[in-house]
């Protein structure tokens, strides 16, 4: 690839999942990399898959403060943005009766919050170059939902619609948002990365224990392929006219068409009501 050909991204949370895979993708592909972890040592593993290309940058995404000045820094290092890929964030599994304010707070803090925060931080530069590309690595809990993970699905949803919304916002200046929203791809989202609420209400039982033990024994075993998946992201980033939202994986696509169906038939059933509450002509 030529200098002029390559790109600098900035991904969040290479250390391991989809981050490391799309991180590994880019920088096989020639580009540079700028890559936050939350570990001096995952910095330095990072830092010796491409020397010169691959940045590591100790960020915790929830820390909102310091986000401006990192990223600033990281620029002066390795060049401009060209392609923003907020990828950092996590499960958390309970039932919502089960589960405090505090698990929806630290939900959101990193599903939420830490990714408006990195887009704040490379918009003023995306923007005065006329220029960029907005990943967000949302779910396709963004769209379809399952019991056991409202405040994960909230998450992604809140995601999803602001990612649309900015990309309305930016789209005369040249910048283009994605949401990129994943089916199940064998890392370890469900296994040790995932945050569990403990078992308290028997009412529940019959609903979460079988969903809890069938996505601990998926673990490890689930059909996506993260390289897959980060060949697929390279792609979007090269495609003139990328879309507002990618989903990946069959299983995605399925459960996303089986809700727009019933999505149909529901409006198509109700549609009388829905049509009554205009002021009469």
């Amino acid at each position: 690839m030529t200098a002029a050909a390559s790109k600098t991204f900035l991904i969040t949370g290479v250390s391991s999942g989809l981050g490391r895979a799309f991180a590994a993708g880019a920088l096989e592909a020639g580009h540079r990399v700028i890559g936050t972890v939350r570990r001096e040592g995952d910095a330095e593993t990072f830092a010796a898959l491409a020397p010169g290309r691959a940045h590591p940058l100790v960020l915790d995404v929830t820390d909102f403060d310091t986000i401006p000045a990192v990223v600033t820094g990281a620029e002066r290092q390795a060049g401009p943005i060209d392609v923003l890929v907020n990828n950092a964030g996590y499960g958390h599994e309970g039932v919502l009766e089960e589960s405090s304010m505090d698990d929806l707070q630290r939900q959101f803090a990193a599903n939420v919050f830490g990714p408006v925060a990195m887009v704040k931080a490379v918009l003023p530069g995306m923007r005065e170059r006329r220029r960029g590309h907005i990943i967000n690595v949302t779910s396709m809990g963004g769209f379809i939902t399952m019991p056991g993970i409202a405040f994960y699905c909230g998450s992604k949803f809140a995601l999803e619609g602001i990612s649309e919304a900015l990309g309305k916002e930016v789209a005369g200046f040249g910048i283009r948002v994605t949401a990129l929203a994943p089916g199940q791809f064998r890392t370890d989202w469900a296994g040790r990365s995932m945050d569990r609420t403990p078992r308290s209400i028997a009412d529940y039982d019959a609903v979460m224990d079988p969903i809890r033990a069938g996505r601990q024994a998926k673990s490890g075993n689930q059909p996506g392929d993260p390289a897959r998946a980060a060949q697929a992201l390279l792609a979007l980033v090269e495609a003139p006219n990328p879309p507002v939202r990618l989903f990946l994986g069959d299983d995605a696509l399925g459960l996303v068409e089986q809700k727009l169906d019933g999505m149909r038939a529901e409006i198509t059933a109700w549609e009388a009501l829905s049509r009554s509450t205009s002021f009469a002509l």
